[in-house]
Order: structure tokens, then sequence, then C-alpha cells
């Protein structure tokens, strides 16, 4: 059964909750589809993810790698699951692939603070919900860790 997590961004950048995430999934052996909404925001997160840190970086490629199948984190902006994924991870309002079952987890990452973000993030839930999928609803608290919200 496909489990679904949202994470509500509410003051928080992406380029700062992605990658912590991102080391969670790898940690636990997972391979992991990004997809974005552009191409621009992909190069950017291509570049960031070297660079988000002085001692780290997260191993990837974007989907034109040549070698995008044996990377761990692929970068994308189309349906498809380049590097046979059981994580996917969508962000800026990526749609909910056609193909959700085949992940072993969604995770929707919604920026809280855009309304149209909101929305999009409403939808999906419904849709989820009645797909039978499990979902959860993650928020930072004040110090900024995830905590699981009813």
């Amino acid at each position: 059964m496909t489990e679904v997590l949202f994470y509500h961004l509410q003051d928080m950048l992406l380029e700062n909750v992605l990658p912590p995430l991102l080391e969670k999934s790898l940690e636990r052996g997972w391979r992991v589809v990004v997809q974005s909404t552009s191409e621009e925001r992909a190069d950017a997160l291509d570049a960031h993810l070297w660079t988000y840190r002085d001692d780290s970086f997260l191993p990837h490629a974007t989907w034109r790698a040549a070698d995008a199948e044996d990377q761990p984190i692929v970068l994308a902006v189309e349906g498809g699951n380049p590097n046979r994924a059981n994580v996917r991870f969508l962000i800026d309002n990526a749609a909910l692939p056609a193909d959700c079952e085949g992940y072993d987890r969604l995770v929707l990452v919604f920026n809280g603070d855009d309304d149209n973000a909101l929305g999009a993030a409403r939808e999906a839930w419904t849709d989820c919900k009645s797909r039978g999928f499990e979902v959860t609803y993650w928020q930072a608290d004040e110090r900024g860790r995830w905590q699981r919200r009813n």
C-alpha cells in the first residue's frame, strides 16, 4: 500500500527542508525521484544538492543524465521512474503520478504560504484518501522539527 506524506512548509524554504529528507531516504536504502514543475527549478536543485553543506553532498543526477537509471536520486520534471525509485517527492505543486501505486511512498512538499499550493495539496489529500492510501500530515514545530498532525 502506498503511503503518502504531506509536508507543510511555513516560513521555511524547500532548499533547507529537502536535503535532510533526501538524506533520510538514502539512509533507509531507498531510491528517490524528486519531481518539480520546471527545468529551471530542477537545475537549481541540482546545483544546490552538491553544495548545500560544506561537508557533504547528495549523490544525484537530473533526468537528462545518461546514467540516470544508476543514480540514487533523480531530479525530474515529468512522470516516469528513470531510476526505479520507490519514493517520489513532489514539489512546486507537481501532480500525483499516474502510477502512484508503483511507489512505497509519495512525499508532497507544499508551501503553506501559497494559496494555490494549499489548494493543490488539499485536492491531492482528497484524491489519495479516496484511493485508500495511508496519508499523514506533517508540520514543523517552533524548533523546526517535523511533527505528525491530525
